[in-house]
């Protein structure tokens, strides 16, 4: 029985750039801005995969070298993917290395990184059909677990993974929700016969997220040993 189950999320959106009134009709192009700030969306996925993703990719890849029992899975938004093949290739031929371990899952979700769900079921399933669909093509691999965006999740949400014939999802382990009940353990959702529901512990979550590079917190410096330990 694994003591953590890891899986990132790796998204970026499309920045829309400066578009200013005397632009409509004289400029169709609303996302590729060419300049040195925060809005050139090819200078910002060169950047993160850079100091980011490819780093990080290499090191997962030792660590599976290394530790025959790790794994590890990743939710990779459609507009990553996107972006990755326009303006950072090498990035894609990272996570295809991993996944050729055997030892790297991908998961489902919207192909758009949206909240589809709340206002178009149709919308929805197409975006999931798409984000399939592309991640079969990039790593021949199809996801069997699904992933709403920012772990949006309702039992409605189950029942329809379900029968798109997913068999785990994932979602927020709100303490509102839960009460007394731990979001270390695996559940089935009401409603459903097959598919099974598994949450995100948050307060483990944002040690790593958050917490791991904050010199004023109090368990500074988060080791595995320690990490291991709570």
């Amino acid at each position: 029985m694994p003591s953590v189950c890891f899986y990132f999320q790796v998204h970026q959106p499309f920045r829309v750039k400066r578009y200013r009134i005397f632009d409509i009709g004289q400029d169709h192009e609303y996302f590729n801005d060419c300049g040195n700030g925060n809005l050139n969306n090819r200078r910002i996925i060169e950047k993160v995969a850079r100091k980011c993703y490819l780093p990080t990719n290499a090191l997962i890849f030792d660590l599976l070298r290394e530790h025959p029992e790790f794994k590890v899975s990743f939710s990779l938004s459609g507009v990553v993917l996107d972006q990755f093949e326009q303006c950072a290739p090498e990035v894609i031929a990272s996570f295809q290395k991993l996944i050729s371990t055997g030892r790297v899952e991908l998961l489902s979700e919207t192909y758009y990184h949206s909240l589809a769900f709340l206002y178009s079921r149709d919308e929805f399933e197409e975006q999931v059909s798409a984000h399939r669909l592309k991640v079969k093509k990039l790593f021949a691999f199809t996801p069997r677990v699904f992933r709403n965006t920012e772990l949006i999740y309702n039992n409605d949400l189950a029942k329809m993974a379900e029968e798109m014939g997913y068999v785990g999802i994932l979602a927020e382990g709100a303490d509102h929700i839960l009460g007394w009940r731990s979001p270390n353990f695996m559940y089935r959702p009401a409603g459903c016969s097959k598919i099974k529901l598994l949450l995100k512990n948050y307060r483990l979550s944002d040690d790593i997220a958050f917490r791991f590079s904050e010199r004023s917190w109090r368990d500074f410096p988060l080791t595995a040993d320690k990490f291991a330990q709570w």
